[in-house]
């Protein structure tokens, strides 16, 4: 069983990775190509935040498990936008 303070800490960071995304997106938006290196490394840092909360949700319990449901939406969401995005 996954303990809350874990689940909560992997809460944390993927809000941390949604809100880097969501910085990356608008600064790609603005300087087209010239910030692919950041805007890479938004793209790995939501890739990485759904792995980990794929590996979490195994082992979580039910409302666990919806909170994940949750936020691999939200990170889904986004590295969508990040892909079909032109930067």
């Amino acid at each position: 069983m996954t303990t809350r303070q874990a689940v909560d800490q992997l809460m944390q960071q993927c809000e941390d990775a949604i809100r880097f995304g969501q910085g990356q997106l608008q600064e790609g938006m603005k300087q087209e190509h010239y910030n692919d290196t950041e805007y890479t490394k938004a793209q790995e840092k939501l890739e990485n935040a759904y792995k980990e909360i794929e590996e979490f949700s195994h082992s979580a319990n039910a409302q666990q498990r919806e909170q994940l449901y949750r936020m691999r939406m939200q990170v889904q969401q986004l590295q969508n936008k990040l892909i079909t995005t032109q930067h």
